[in-house]
């Protein structure tokens, strides 16, 4: 097996440290050198590797983004699924132990916040959404009648995102998370049986 390179290694490491960062100080206080202190490198790998900052938390929501594709894809591959199905998998993507995780629901938190000032971010908060959608109504489509399907689609889309915010934001995250995934699935089954066109799917 190949090793990996040094450069990919530490440019991991800076993202891990980023996310503790945002975690513990919030992005606005998170500076170069209490990511650099954190990851254990001097402050100027930080620029070497991704130019400043900005290019660094910019990094790290992209690595999250990519973490969220990967455990919908690490699930449906090789796999031949009813719509039913994937439709619980990509639920399950967005509420896997990582994104439940205190650093990873601090540092979305912090993105999110942020994007309402920051172009860049925003556009990253796009593409997740736009995928989230776009997931959602495939699956959608081959059990909903057109119309039916769209709307089932962002509306999914938008209790995944809405839970997800609530348990983050909740006294007992841990069981809210557990509760928010079970009820996104519920409204799905329900909405498959209520309109389905092809229910046995």
């Amino acid at each position: 097996m190949p090793k990996t390179p040094m450069k990919l290694i530490r440019r991991q490491q800076l993202i891990d440290a980023t996310l503790v960062s945002v975690a513990l100080h919030g992005l606005q206080h998170t500076t170069i050198n209490s990511i650099s202190q954190l990851a254990g490198m001097s402050s100027g790998i930080i620029s070497h590797y991704f130019s400043g900052k900005q290019g660094l938390i910019q990094a790290t929501l992209r690595h999250l983004l990519e973490q969220l594709k990967q455990a919908l894809l690490n699930r449906i591959q090789g796999q031949v699924l009813a719509p039913t199905e994937r439709l619980m998998m990509i639920v399950e993507a967005n509420f896997t132990e990582l994104q439940r995780s205190r650093n990873v629901t601090h540092t979305w938190l912090s993105f999110w916040a942020q994007a309402v000032h920051d172009p860049q971010l925003a556009r990253l908060q796009n593409i997740n959404s736009r995928r989230l959608y776009s997931n959602l109504h495939f699956s959608f489509r081959q059990v909903l009648p057109s119309e039916l399907a769209r709307t089932a689609a962002q509306q999914t889309a938008a209790m995944i995102d809405g839970f997800w915010l609530r348990s983050a934001l909740s006294e007992t995250p841990e069981q809210d998370f557990v509760q928010a995934e079970k009820l996104c699935k519920t409204f799905i089954h329900n909405v498959i049986k209520q309109y389905g066109v092809n229910t046995c799917q």
